[in-house]
C-alpha cells in the first residue's frame, strides 16, 4: 500500500514538473524567437524594421495544412524499457482505447490543439497516428505509462494527455515548431530588399513605351551600344542573338549569355564589357553602365515574370532602360517608387500605319503574297500548309517547337524576294524575335490555350496584347511594306477582332516572384523529411506578398520533383535540375531528363557517347510528321544536355561535340520542314481530317453559300441526329487540335457510340413490342 502511495506521489510530482517545464519551453522560445527577430533587423538595417512593422500590422496567412505531411516514426524501443510497468501495472488495451477516444471527443482539446497550430484536419492525423502509437507500442515512455495508468485507475484526468499528445503531434508535424521561422523565410512582401547591390546606388530608369514597331528598343540599343559597358535582358535566345551580332557588327565587343550558350568574343575567354543575354541569365552582381529590360510587360507572366522583377529590382547599373507597352508605365512608376527611384518616360508612335480590314479572306484561293496565316494550334499549321501548297503555292512555317536555327531558315526563306515563297503559315512565336516582311496578318482563330493561374488548361480568346503584339507583325517599318493590312480568315471572326483591338491594354497591375534556391534550402533545414515538391507547396501557401507581386505558377517545377523524387540527389542538385527549362509535353524529352537525373545521381558522366547512345544517333531525315515532331524532341533533349553543362561542367563534359550534332540536327530538321507537305501526305491522314470538319462546319454555319436546312428535316428525330454528328464533329476538332484526344482514340470512341446506340435502339424495339403486348392483353380482357 505504500508503495502505491509512492508510484501516486510520484506521478502527481512528475506531471507538475512537467507542466511547469511545458510552459517555461514555450515562453522560451517565443524569447529566442523574438531575439532572432531583433538580431535580424539590426543585420539587415533600418529598412527591414518598416518591413516588420507592416508585418505586425496584419494577421499572417493561415497555412494550408492540406499540404502537410506527417513524418512516418522509428517504432524504436523506448529508452525507459518496461519502468513504466514496474512502477505500475500493464495497460488494458481495451481501457486505453475508451480513454483516447474520450480525449479525442474533447471540444476544450481541439480549442486549445488549434490555438497550437493544429486545426481539425491535423489534429485527426495527429490523433490517429497517437492513438496506433501508444496501442502497438510494447513499452511506452515512463512518465506517459504512468499518467494513463492514473486515468484508468480514475486517480488522473483525461486532461492529463494533452502534453504528450501534442508532443507527438509535434514530431509528426515538425512544421509545427518553426511555423514563425517558416512564416518569415518565405516573406516576399520587400523583394526590393533582396539586391543589396543595387539599393547601394542610385540608378536612373527610363522607360521607352509605345506599341510594337514603334523604336522604342531601337533608341535603347542606341544607348546601350554608346556605353562602356552593358547588358541587354531580353525574353528569347532568338533575341539575345540578335543584339549580340548587332553589338560586335558595331564594333561593340559583346558576349552572349542563354540557358544553353555561353560565346565569348575574346579567344581567351576573357568577359566584355557587354552582353546579350536571356533575362533569367542575367547577372545582378555585376556593375554596369547602361542595363536594357525589353519586354518588360512579361512581368506579369505567370510563369516567367519573376525573371522580370528580379532584373528591374536587381541590376547594379547606372542607367536601367525598360522597353514594353504603355500599360506598364504605372506599375512600373509604383514598383519604382518602393526603390526610391524615379522614372523618366519616353513615349513612341507606331513608324507605319496598319488598319483592320472590312473582309475576311474566307477562303485559301485569296491569299496574297505577304500574307500570313497565324494559327494557335500545330495540326491547323500542317492542315492549312498542306492545303495552300495543294494549291500550287509554297509557304514558310514557324511554330514555336522548331530549333531556332530552322525559325530563322523559314524567316529568311519567306523574307526573300528572290525565294518562289511568299506565303506564311505560323502561330504566335512571330510576335517576338523575328523580323518578318508580312503586308497582311489572317488570323485563323481568335482562341488559343492558355494556363491559368491554377496552372489549369484552358481555351480562351486572345486578349488586347496579344492581339496586337501579332498584328503589330504587318507592314514592319524594315520590310518592303510601308503599310499593314490584318483580319480573319473565316467572316464570323472579323467583329470579335475589331471588338478586341478597339480595347485599350489592361494596365500591369502586379509583377511575379518565385522561391529560391537559398529560401527552399532554408525551409529544408526546419522540414528535412519533405519532399521538394511539398516544400515548394508549403511555402507558396505561407508566403506572403504585398499587393504589387504575385508567386509564380510552380506546376512546372513540381512536375519535375516528383518525377525525380526517387533519384537520390543533394536538395541543391535537385532544385537546379527542377529549374531545367523542358517541355513537359514531349514524353522523349521527360524519359531523358529522367534518364539524365539517374546518370547524374550515380555520379557517372554523361559523355557525348553515353548521349549519342540513348537519342540513337545518327539520326535519319523525317519521313513523316511523326518522325518531325521526334526530332524536335531530340534537338531539345541536347538544349536539356548544354543547359545542365553549364551548371555541372564535370558531369556533362562534351559540350562542343553535343553543339556540333546539334547543328546537324538543325539541318536535318530544317529539310524536315521545308518538305513539310509531302511529311503530312505520308502521315496518318485521321490527323487532319478534323480540322478539315471544322472547315466544313464554318462553311455550314453560315460563313460560306453552304445551308443547314438539312438540320431541321421532316423528322425530327433526322435533324437531331444530324445536329448531334455536327456537335460531336466540332468537339472531336478540339480534342484532337489541343492534343486530348489522337485519332486512334476518336475512331475508338465512334465505335463505342456506334455500339451504344444500336443497343439502345434494340432496347428500345424490345420496349415498344412489351407496350404492344400489354395493350393487346387489355383489349382482350376488355372484351371479355
Amino acid at each position: 500500500m505504500s508503495v502505491n502511495r509512492c508510484v501516486c506521489f510520484i506521478s502527481r510530482l512528475q506531471r507538475h514538473f512537467n507542466s511547469r517545464t511545458a510552459r517555461i519551453t514555450t515562453s522560451s522560445c517565443h524569447v529566442s524567437s523574438g531575439s532572432s527577430l531583433l538580431q535580424g533587423q539590426h543585420r539587415s538595417g533600418t529598412v527591414v524594421w518598416s518591413r516588420d512593422v507592416s508585418s505586425n500590422s496584419s494577421s499572417p496567412k493561415p497555412p494550408d495544412t492540406s499540404l502537410f505531411v506527417p513524418v512516418s516514426l522509428k517504432a524504436d524501443a523506448s529508452a525507459d524499457g518496461g519502468v513504466g510497468i514496474e512502477l505500475t501495472q500493464p495497460l488494458d488495451k481495451n481501457e486505453l482505447l475508451k480513454v483516447l477516444n474520450r480525449f479525442y471527443k474533447r471540444k476544450e482539446m481541439q480549442k486549445l490543439a488549434a490555438d497550437s497550430g493544429l486545426d481539425a484536419r491535423l489534429f485527426h492525423q495527429a490523433f490517429i497516428s497517437f492513438r496506433k502509437y501508444i496501442l502497438e507500442m510494447t513499452s511506452l515512455p515512463a512518465d506517459l505509462h504512468i499518467i494513463l495508468n492514473d486515468i484508468c485507475c480514475g486517480a488522473g484526468h483525461i486532461d492529463d494527455i494533452y502534453p504528450y499528445f501534442m508532443r507527438h503531434a509535434k514530431q509528426i508535424f515538425p512544421m509545427l515548431d518553426c511555423m514563425d521561422d517558416l512564416r518569415k523565410i518565405s516573406d516576399l512582401r520587400v523583394p526590393a530588399n533582396w539586391y543589396p547591390e543595387a539599393r547601394a546606388i542610385q540608378r536612373k530608369v527610363i522607360f521607352h513605351a509605345g506599341p510594337t514597331n514603334s523604336g522604342k528598343t531601337y533608341h535603347a540599343i542606341q544607348r546601350y551600344l554608346a556605353a562602356k559597358s552593358g547588358v541587354y535582358c531580353g525574353p528569347l535566345k532568338l533575341l539575345a542573338h540578335e543584339i549580340f551580332e548587332k553589338s560586335n557588327d558595331a564594333g561593340v565587343s559583346c558576349d552572349l549569355v542563354t540557358g544553353e550558350e555561353r560565346t565569348f568574343v575574346d579567344p581567351e575567354g576573357r568577359a566584355a564589357g557587354h552582353v546579350a543575354c536571356t533575362i533569367e541569365m542575367c547577372s545582378v552582381t555585376t556593375p554596369y553602365e547602361v542595363a536594357v529590360i525589353d519586354e518588360i510587360q512579361m512581368i506579369r507572366d505567370p510563369s516567367r515574370g519573376w525573371a522580370w522583377t528580379r532584373a528591374l529590382l536587381g541590376l547594379c547599373a547606372e542607367e536601367i532602360h525598360v522597353c514594353g507597352e504603355p500599360a506598364a508605365i504605372d506599375f512600373i512608376k509604383e514598383l519604382m517608387f518602393s526603390t526610391g527611384e524615379e522614372v523618366e518616360v519616353h513615349n513612341y508612335q507606331r513608324l507605319t500605319p496598319f488598319s483592320i480590314l472590312d473582309h475576311a479572306v474566307e477562303s485559301l484561293d485569296n491569299l496574297r503574297p505577304g500574307d500570313c496565316i497565324v494559327c494557335f494550334s500545330k495540326n491547323d499549321i500542317y492542315s492549312i500548309s498542306r492545303q495552300i501548297e495543294a494549291r500550287g503555292q509554297e509557304c514558310a512555317v514557324i511554330y514555336g517547337s522548331l530549333p531556332p536555327g530552322t525559325k530563322l531558315s523559314q524567316a529568311k526563306k519567306f523574307n526573300d524576294p528572290d525565294d518562289p515563297c511568299k506565303i506564311l503559315v505560323a502561330t504566335d512565336a512571330i510576335g517576338m524575335g523575328l523580323n518578318l516582311s508580312i503586308k497582311r496578318i489572317i488570323f485563323n482563330s481568335l482562341v488559343k490555350p492558355n494556363v491559368n493561374e491554377k496552372g489549369e488548361k484552358q481555351m480562351e480568346t486572345i486578349s488586347t496584347s496579344q492581339a496586337l503584339q501579332i498584328a503589330g507583325r504587318a507592314g514592319r517599318f524594315s520590310s518592303k511594306f510601308k503599310e499593314g493590312e490584318v483580319t480573319t480568315m473565316h467572316r464570323d471572326d472579323l467583329p470579335v477582332l475589331k471588338e478586341i483591338l478597339s480595347h485599350s491594354v489592361d494596365p500591369i497591375e502586379t509583377a511575379g516572384l518565385h522561391p529560391t534556391a537559398e529560401q527552399i534550402e532554408m525551409f529544408a533545414y526546419h522540414l528535412p523529411d519533405a519532399t521538394l515538391s511539398n516544400l515548394v507547396d508549403i511555402f507558396v501557401s505561407l508566403s506572403q506578398v504585398d499587393g504589387l507581386y504575385f508567386v509564380c505558377n510552380i506546376d512546372d517545377f513540381k512536375f519535375l520533383a516528383d518525377m525525380i523524387q526517387h533519384i537520390p540527389l543533394n536538395l541543391r542538385s535537385r532544385y537546379v535540375f527542377c529549374t531545367a527549362p523542358i517541355n513537359k509535353k514531349q514524353p522523349f524529352v521527360c524519359t531523358s531528363f529522367l534518364k539524365f537525373a539517374r546518370q547524374f545521381s550515380r555520379d557517372e558522366p554523361l559523355t557525348f557517347d553515353w548521349v549519342c547512345r540513348h537519342i540513337s544517333w545518327p539520326l535519319a531525315p523525317p519521313k513523316n510528321i511523326k518522325d518531325l515532331v521526334h526530332l524536335e524532341a531530340v534537338h531539345d533533349v541536347l538544349d536539356l544536355y548544354l543547359w545542365l553543362s553549364y551548371r555541372f561542367m564535370d558531369m556533362f563534359p562534351d559540350t562542343a561535340s553535343i553543339r556540333e550534332i546539334q547543328r546537324e540536327l538543325d539541318d536535318i530538321i530544317q529539310q524536315g520542314v521545308r518538305n513539310i507537305t509531302r511529311l503530312i501526305r505520308a502521315s496518318d491522314p485521321t490527323v487532319t481530317d478534323p480540322l478539315q470538319a471544322q472547315s466544313n462546319r464554318h462553311s455550314q454555319t453560315g460563313r460560306g453559300t453552304g445551308s443547314t436546312k438539312f438540320l431541321t428535316g421532316s423528322r425530327g428525330q433526322r435533324g437531331q441526329r444530324a445536329s448531334g454528328q455536327m456537335m460531336d464533329s466540332s468537339l472531336a476538332s478540339r480534342l484532337v487540335r489541343d492534343g486530348l484526344l489522337t485519332p486512334d482514340l476518336l475512331q475508338q470512341l465512334q465505335r463505342e457510340w456506334s455500339k451504344d446506340q444500336k443497343q439502345d435502339n434494340s432496347s428500345q424495339r424490345a420496349l415498344d413490342l412489351e407496350h404492344q403486348g400489354n395493350n393487346k392483353g387489355k383489349r382482350k380482357k376488355k372484351k371479355k
